[in-house]
């Protein structure tokens, strides 16, 4: 405790004797405007806030672009404050709807982006995939000709132990027909129709013992596996259900927030328009995420 009293009264020392305040160090100036100065968290801020087009640019580009901002804004910062304009009733109702929004963004990102906790996180997706219905996926290669009867003729071929994927190469006129006509696996409603049917009709390591037609040709379909489609990995899912762990925090403040206060709005068209948005919003299954930060 001595040692920690001792450093510190070293450290203020040094920073008298150097004639700076101890925060120059950590918030430098980086540009000055007349008597104004435009201090490094400045600079952060205007990179922050920067047009999302020039929010593209390499980290260099964007402090300048940033800093040229920063400098317009002090310039006629200057000449609004000398013409009286920071004390007009329109800056002061500016300023007070921008303090309420920022109040509104630092408990955002308090009590909802900073609250939510990685294991919060990992518990939704278990949660949400212990909820997923099972979705069956086939594994299925097939041979596509354009007549019927060229796939009779493959179907008979195969019916004397001809090797399904040496036909698919030597036959199939589909552009996966050097893999052997292997269509890797595939879920309902990713194919058309009637290839879906006979595909799913299927047992494992059969084929259709009749040409499937579909608006592509006559195809020969054989199912070499079936399985229920794995979930998502959580790596794949994760910021989409960060989101929904804060927009259920969000929510839940929002909903603690109307019960605390009493909410009056005057003009009745208004007031039954809300009362509708939040009906719905109430009832929603999912309802619409947090707003993003102004």
């Amino acid at each position: 405790m001595l040692r920690h009293k001792f450093l510190a009264t070293a450290a203020l020392a040094a920073a008298i004797l150097c004639q700076a305040p101890a925060f120059a160090a950590e918030d430098p100036v980086v540009a000055k405007v007349g008597a104004l100065e435009i201090r490094q968290s400045e600079l952060d801020l205007a990179v922050q806030n920067l047009d999302p087009q020039l929010a593209q640019l390499p980290d260099e580009q964007k402090k300048v672009a940033a800093l040229s901002g920063a400098i317009d804004v002090k310039l006629l910062a200057s000449g609004a404050t000398q013409e009286g304009l920071k004390d007009s009733e329109d800056f002061k109702k500016r300023m007070a709807y921008i303090e309420g929004r920022e109040l509104h963004n630092a408990y955002f990102r308090k009590h909802v982006i900073d609250a939510t906790k990685p294991e919060e996180v990992k518990a939704r997706y278990d949660k949400e995939i212990a909820a997923l219905p099972k979705q069956e996926e086939a594994h299925a290669r097939h041979i596509l000709v354009k007549t019927e009867e060229e796939a009779k003729d493959i179907i008979a071929n195969l019916d004397k132990g001809g090797d399904f994927a040496a036909l698919a190469k030597e036959k199939s006129q589909d552009s996966n027909k050097d893999e052997g006509g292997d269509l890797g696996w595939f879920g309902r409603g990713q194919m058309v129709p009637e290839f879906e049917e006979a595909a799913f009709g299927l047992e494992k390591g059969a084929y259709t013992k009749t040409p499937v037609q579909t608006q592509f040709g006559f195809h020969v379909i054989k199912l070499e596996e079936k399985r229920d489609a794995p979930p998502p990995a959580f790596e794949q899912v994760q910021d989409q259900v960060k989101q929904l762990v804060m927009r259920d925090k969000y929510i839940a403040l929002i909903n603690k927030a109307k019960a605390e206060q009493q909410i009056e709005i005057v003009d009745p068209a208004l007031k039954k328009g809300y009362e509708d948005v939040s009906k719905m919003q109430e009832g929603a299954d999912a309802p619409e995420a947090a707003p993003a930060q102004q």
